[in-house]
């Protein structure tokens, strides 16, 4: 590695960052490496994001942008201008961020990674079409997202919902007059319909099963809506009046669509099925689609496939050396020239997630239902097989969600990138992989106002050297364990699930410990989230008291309910609590105050002060997300957005209330001093002082501290969070309840953006939790949390339809004692509690 310097100070081979201030860096000089892996390490909050995208991948997007068009610039979304002296060596980059996958059930395997787009013009370029076909469809009309391809009943869906006569009618021993037609309204309406039934000339006074078939389907299911006079029996001066006949089909799902009641909706909604679509098979797809072939598979033959058969399914096509003109017409099929191109193009990009262990997948594969490692590789195989030059790949926690197991194949990736002429920098809390890179950024040493700066900056072997490295015991292997106890608890008893149904989890029966922690581990996919996530949390759930925060977020949509054949050993159970990934917040309003509740005992303590009741302020006065004491200027936010026509557009502080969120008068009102203000701009141990005297501000504060969350200010909006900061303030947020005991807390992958350091923490209150009588279940990953629990259960021996089987359980050192043919976990497990590396 070449460090000479030239004449104007330029540090040969590397990127030179001078005076980086973003967020809590502080005027951070740091040097990297080009054509090298450069890990960026420290613990959550350090600022090593702030320094790795907030910095260096922004300042390189900023400069590209300049060299567009000024009015396309204005058609691309831009970040901001970082605050940061200068960045020397700096060559192009590309960013692969952290993003949830969206919950949308019409997003799939195949258009995440874009791969539906080359198929669906496979399908309409090349596909062989029925000899009766008029005109070559276009790619839009193979795609249930588009009006040309969306099957016409289920619009795309694959799913249709629909009535049926046992739902409608669920007694069929009760006459219609008794209200055997349970989906029809009641009081007036439903008197009104069953006198027109009569007048129409059918029986209601006999039960529903003797009336004839014709006669039961058309008053179920027709769309005829006959008026005729009825004269009412029931009144005392009888008043005719014309009736409309709706049938009880008709009744529903008008209803549904468009009645503005949300309780009439939710009255109607269980006489609905859902299944299949009939008309297009769960393709969601258009007949015509569907008739188009290639290789002799329809398109949802062919997205139905496993990417590793899929591979292979189209390898020939694409093998072929001499291929035939295409031309415009339908007869141009298999064999052409735009067949040939576009299957080997497909056939290279599968082979990425192939290598990638995701060849168990298929392109059809509701996003909703994948794990967050499956997620993470797709979003990585897919920023990854452009095959660019000499760029910067910048990367957040690329591990994360990740086996063991599967980071040895990610680390390959890494390494070709790096020799193909490209930098990779990796924003990372995996040992692992900081071990296997060419240099190391540590930032630290703290969080918050504690970090901010460069521990250290060198080759990897150079930490162990460092005292003020948080990181350095990690990679040495050196830190404690921080177990607490030499051996495992005893369990207080089973709580057993049989004949488990959901997604790649077939007959399952599953032993789960009760009054202990357990690990649920096993290779991405192989069912862990299922287990505990779903089947776990919904059988327990639908039996005890569900406490579990809901934030509106769609689930798996559509697919397939969980079945469970039987649950038993709930009496040591009595409430359940569930943890997930979802975030806390994606605007600047949501923040660790109000998102954790103690801000509602903040306001109210300034309510209750003497000047706040003299002029008639209740607590609303003292929400900045409400009218009456926000400052209307920046209306709460504390900034203004400066919009600028052909640059990026920057934030600054409210002229008005420069910063504080609430107008002059909302100010004036103190408590011990302080104003409302004040207290937001507090750190979380500062304020953990200054509001001792308030219960439950008090027990937020202090569960936020457990969990290494002091430095972070009160009022600090989420979008700033890191996301090791905001999982911890949900956790934080959970865990702050009173612990009563008999409780079943699940969590997954919670260490997910944790340094090891705050992984330690996190165990001490997980065990905290088990000492007081509860059952903890964690999804995991991370071989330290593993060790360091009671008991094991780990799924495998592959992912997708390869998994779905427990094929180990026992104490961590049990199953780290096992063969690699028996668990994958076992060896990474056994290095882990030897504290060397795993054997080959």
């Amino acid at each position: 590695m070449n460090d000479a310097l030239g004449e104007t100070g330029i540090r040969d081979g590397f990127v030179q960052v001078r005076g980086a201030s973003e967020n809590n860096l502080r005027g951070v000089d740091v040097d990297c490496p080009r054509d090298a892996v450069v890990a960026f390490t420290g613990v959550s909050g350090s600022g090593k994001s702030s320094l790795a995208f907030g910095t260096i991948y922004a300042e390189a997007q900023r400069r590209y942008l300049e060299s567009v068009a000024p009015y396309a610039r204005r058609l691309i979304q831009q970040g901001h201008t970082p605050h940061v002296g200068s960045i020397t060596g700096l060559p192009p980059a590309v960013a692969l961020q952290q993003r949830r996958g969206t919950p949308s059930v019409r997003s799939t395997v195949g258009t995440l990674t874009t791969l539906s787009n080359s198929l669906r013009m496979l399908y309409s370029r090349a596909g062989t079409y029925p000899a009766d076909a008029a005109d070559r469809l276009e790619s839009d009309a193979f795609s249930p997202n588009t009006a040309a391809g969306a099957c016409p009943r289920c619009h795309g869906l694959g799913v249709a919902r629909d009535v049926t006569e046992q739902t409608l009618v669920p007694d069929p021993s009760l006459t219609i007059r008794e209200g055997a037609i349970a989906a029809w309204p009641g009081a007036w309406q439903g008197k009104n319909l069953r006198d027109v039934v009569s007048e129409l000339g059918h029986d209601i006074d006999v039960p529903w099963r003797d009336l004839p078939q014709e006669a039961r389907t058309w008053l179920l299911f027709t769309e005829e809506q006959p008026v005729v006079q009825v004269t009412p029996q029931r009144d005392r001066v009888a008043k005719p009046y014309k009736g409309r006949f709706w049938s009880a089909k008709s009744y529903v799902m008008h209803t549904l669509h468009d009645s503005k009641s949300q309780q009439m909706r939710d009255r109607v909604l269980p006489f609905m099925e859902s299944g299949p679509c009939g008309l297009c098979g769960g393709s969601g797809l258009r007949p015509e689609a569907l008739a188009v072939t290639f290789a002799g598979l329809s398109i949802a033959e062919t997205n139905a496939l496993p990417l590793e058969d899929l591979a292979a399914h189209l390898r020939p096509a694409a093998s072929i050396e001499r291929p035939t003109a295409a031309h415009r017409s339908s007869t141009s099929g298999e064999g052409t020239e735009v067949s040939v191109t576009i299957t080997r193009d497909l056939v290279q990009r599968l082979g990425v997630l192939v290598d990638l262990g995701l060849g168990y997948l298929s392109l059809n594969r509701s996003t909703p239902t994948l794990s967050p490692g499956e997620m993470q590789r797709l979003r990585i195989a897919t920023q990854l097989r452009s095959g660019l030059f000499g760029v910067v790949y910048v990367l957040d926690e690329p591990s994360a969600g990740l086996h063991p197991a599967d980071v040895e194949p990610l680390l390959a990736v890494l390494e070709a990138l790096k020799d193909a002429g490209n930098t990779v920098f990796v924003v990372e809390h995996n040992m692992d992989v900081v071990r296997r890179s060419d240099w190391i950024v540590d930032v630290g040493p703290a969080a918050g106002e504690g970090g901010g700066r460069i521990v250290y900056s060198g080759p990897a072997d150079g930490l162990a050297d460092v005292p003020a490295s948080v990181t350095a015991p990690f990679l040495a292997r050196t830190a404690p364990a921080g177990t607490g106890q030499d051996e495992p608890r005893e369990p207080a008893g089973w709580l057993r699930l049989e004949g488990i149904h959901r997604h790649n989890l077939r007959g399952l029966d599953a032993d789960i410990p009760v009054g202990v922690l357990t690990a649920v581990t096993g290779v991405s996919g192989s069912g862990k989230s299922t287990l505990v996530g779903r089947v776990l949390a919904e059988a327990v759930g639908a039996r005890v008291r569900d406490e579990t925060p809901t934030d509106g977020t769609p689930d798996d949509g559509d697919a397939p309910p969980t079945v469970v054949g039987r649950v038993r050993g709930l009496e040591s159970i009595d409430r359940l609590v569930s943890v997930d990934q979802k975030p806390i917040g994606r605007t600047p309003r949501s923040n660790l105050a109000t998102y954790t509740g103690l801000f509602d005992a903040v306001r109210k303590a300034f309510a209750a002060t003497p000047e706040a009741r003299s002029k008639g302020f209740g607590a609303g006065r003292f929400s900045f997300n409400v009218q009456g004491g926000r400052c209307e200027t920046c209306q709460g936010e504390g900034f203004v957005a400066v919009e600028l026509l052909f640059l990026p557009g920057s934030y600054g502080p409210c002229p008005a209330c420069h910063g504080a969120r609430y107008n002059e008068e909302t100010l004036t009102v103190l408590l011990r001093g302080r104003t409302v203000a004040d207290v937001l701009g507090m750190t979380v141990d500062d304020a953990a002082l200054f509001l001792t005297d308030l219960p439950a501000a008090a027990r937020s504060l202090a569960t936020l501290q457990e969990v290494g969350l002091g430095y972070l200010r009160l009022g600090q909006p989420a979008t700033e969070l890191s996301g090791g900061e905001a999982q911890r303030i949900k956790l934080a947020t959970e865990l702050q309840r009173a612990r009563r005991g008999h409780a079943l807390y699940l969590l997954d992958e919670p260490t997910t953006g944790l340094h090891p350091a705050d992984v330690v923490l996190l165990l001490a209150q997980l065990r905290k939790l088990v000492e007081a009588g509860n059952t903890v279940v964690v999804v995991e990953h991370t071989m330290a949390v593993v060790a360091a629990a009671d008991w094991v259960i780990d799924l495998g021996p592959g992912g997708g339809s390869a998994g779905g089987l427990i094929v180990a359980t026992g104490t961590p050192r049990e199953v780290a004692a096992l063969g690699a043919g028996t668990s994958v976990t076992a060896r990474y497990l056994a290095a882990h509690l030897d504290g060397g590396r795993p054997a080959a």
